[in-house]
C-alpha cells in the first residue's frame, strides 16, 4: 500500500511474552509512516510465557483485536484463509527460534503471493549474549531492527561475516523510551527520596546471589530510613515473562524482615521512574529507560562484571558501582558518548530515531510488483542439522509446512479446554519455581 493511500495501515504483531508484546506493539506504532491511521491486531503465541490478562493490562498497550494462537493457527491466518484479514506490516516479536520458524512458515504460505506484508523483527532490549545465534535466526525478515548505532554495526558485521545479506539491518531505538526528564532530588516535604532496584527474572539465577542482592537492598533501606526503597518486580508468583524465574524475590523476602520504608512494587516501568531518584539494577533494560530520562542510574558490580550477568554491556558507561559505594553516597555520571551509541537519546533526537525504518517500510509498501520472497540465511542446505529442530518445536516440517498432528484449532477453545490449559500452565510454573530447585539442591548433596 503506497504511503499516500488514505486507508488505514493494517499491522499485525505476533508476540510470545508480555515484554515482547509491549516491544512489538510499540514498535508497530513507531515505525508506521507518519500521519497514517493504524489498525493493530495482536496475536499471542501459545506457550509457557503467554501473558496473563493482568500482565497485558500492566503493559498498557491496546490493540484493535487480540487473540491467542498456535504457530500453525497463525500461519493459517497469514495465509489468507476465508474470513482472515490481510496486513501491510507484520512484526515478529518472538525469541529467535520462533522468528526463524515463522519466516519459513510464512515463506511457504506466501510462496505464490507478491503482495505479502513487510516483515519486521528485532530485540526487546540489550543484546548481550548469543549475538550470532540470535541474529542468524532473525535473518530473512525485511527489517531487522537494531536499537542503537552500536547494535547496528554489530549486526551488520555478523551478517556480512557469514556471507548473508545485511541490508535488512535498520537502526532505530527502544520503542518504550519516554517520559519527563528527571527534575532533581525532591524536597523532603513533597515526597521521600526514592531508590528503585529493577529486578530481573533470570539474572542472577542462584539463590545465594539473589538473596545477597535482597539483603543489600534491605540494608540500604535500614541505613536510610528517610528514603523510600522499592523492589520493582516484573511478574507476580505463577506468572512468566520473557525469562523463567525459578526463585522469585517475593518468596525470598518472606524470610527477611524489611523495614517500613521498603516495599515491593509492580506496574509500568515508566510510572515507577516518574518518582525514582536512583535506579539500581544488574543489567536490566530499565537502565536505558532511566538514562534516557537522565535519572541517576547504577549498574551493580557486587557480583562481578561478567557476561553471564549482562552488566559487561555497560563497561564504559560510567554507571558501574557497588552497594558499598552507593551506601556512602556515590552518584554515577554517565559517559555521554557511550549513552549516545546506545540509542538512549538523553539530550534529544529520539523523535527522529525511527525515520529510517519508516522510510524503508514506505519504500517496500510502494514497490512495483510487490516484495521478493522471504530468504532466511538458514535453509535445509546451509543448516541441515540445526534448522529442522528449530522448525519442529513449532510443529513445522523442514519445508515450512505443518507437521502431521500439529495443533491448529478452527475455533476458540471451549471453557473446559481453557481450564485444562490454565491448569497445565500452572503445573509447569509450579515445576519451574518449586520442584526444579528442590531437585537441583538434592543433586548437590
Amino acid at each position: 500500500m503506497p504511503a499516500s493511500a488514505t486507508k488505514a495501515l493494517r499491522v499485525a504483531v505476533l508476540a510470545d511474552s508480555d515484554t515482547r508484546w509491549k516491544w512489538g506493539a510499540l514498535t508497530a506504532t513507531r515505525i508506521s509512516p507518519e500521519k497514517t491511521e493504524i489498525h493493530l491486531d495482536g496475536y499471542l503465541l501459545r506457550g509457557r510465557a503467554t501473558p496473563t490478562p493482568r500482565q497485558l493490562r500492566e503493559v498498557g498497550v491496546t490493540a484493535d483485536s487480540l487473540r491467542e494462537v498456535t504457530a500453525v493457527e497463525f500461519l493459517r491466518a497469514m495465509g489468507g484463509a476465508a474470513g482472515e484479514e490481510s496486513y501491510d506490516v507484520l512484526v515478529l516479536a518472538l525469541v529467535g527460534g520462533g522468528v526463524q520458524a515463522m519466516l519459513h512458515g510464512l515463506g511457504r504460505v506466501w510462496e505464490d503471493r507478491a503482495e505479502r506484508p513487510v516483515v519486521v523483527t528485532g530485540y526487546v532490549g540489550v543484546v548481550y549474549e548469543k549475538l550470532a545465534d540470535g541474529l542468524l535466526l532473525r535473518h530473512g525478515a525485511d527489517l531487522v531492527l537494531a536499537n542503537s548505532r552500536q547494535d547496528a554495526d554489530r549486526f551488520r558485521a555478523v551478517y556480512e561475516g557469514v556471507g548473508a545479506d545485511a541490508t535488512a539491518v535498520t537502526e532505530v531505538a527502544l520503542p518504550f523510551l519516554g517520559g519527563a526528564a528527571y527534575a532533581g532530588e525532591p524536597d523532603a516535604a513533597d515526597r521521600p527520596y526514592t531508590v528503585v532496584f529493577a529486578a530481573q527474572p533470570s539474572v542472577p539465577d542462584s539463590r545465594k546471589d539473589r538473596t545477597y542482592l535482597l539483603e543489600r537492598l534491605i540494608r540500604h533501606a535500614r541505613r536510610h530510613p528517610e528514603r523510600e526503597v522499592l523492589l520493582k518486580l516484573r511478574s507476580k508468583p505463577g506468572e512468566h515473562t520473557t525469562h523463567i524465574e525459578e526463585l522469585p524475590y517475593q518468596k525470598l523476602v518472606q524470610r527477611a524482615d524489611p523495614p517500613p520504608n521498603f516495599r515491593l512494587v509492580y506496574g509500568h516501568m515508566g510510572e515507577v521512574l516518574d518518582r525514582t531518584d536512583l535506579l539500581v539494577t544488574i543489567s536490566s533494560t530499565a537502565a536505558l529507560e532511566s538514562l534516557h530520562r537522565r535519572v541517576p542510574t547504577v549498574v551493580l558490580t557486587d557480583l562481578g562484571v561478567r557476561e553471564a550477568l549482562g552488566n559487561h554491556h555497560f563497561v564504559g558507561s560510567g554507571c558501574l558501582a557497588s552497594w558499598d559505594q552507593l551506601d556512602e553516597g556515590h552518584r554515577p555520571a554517565p559517559d555521554p558518548e557511550w549513552v549516545a551509541r546506545q540509542g538512549v537519546a538523553a539530550h534529544g533526537g529520539y523523535e527522529t530515531a525511527f525515520d529510517e525504518a519508516r522510510t524503508r517500510i514506505e519504500s517496500l509498501l510502494g514497490r512495483p510488483g510487490g516484495r521478493p520472497p522471504l530468504a532466511p540465511y538458514y535453509t535445509p542446505v546451509t543448516a541441515p542439522g540445526y534448522l529442522p529442530g528449530i522448525l519442529a518445536r513449532h510443529h513445522l516440517a523442514p519445508d515450512g509446512t505443518p507437521l502431521p498432528g500439529a495443533p491448529a484449532a478452527d475455533k476458540a477453545p471451549g471453557p473446559v479446554r481453557q481450564v485444562v490449559r490454565r491448569a497445565a500452565r500452572g503445573a509447569y510454573r509450579h515445576g519451574v519455581q518449586r520442584v526444579a530447585p528442590v531437585i537441583r539442591r538434592m543433586g548437590e548433596l
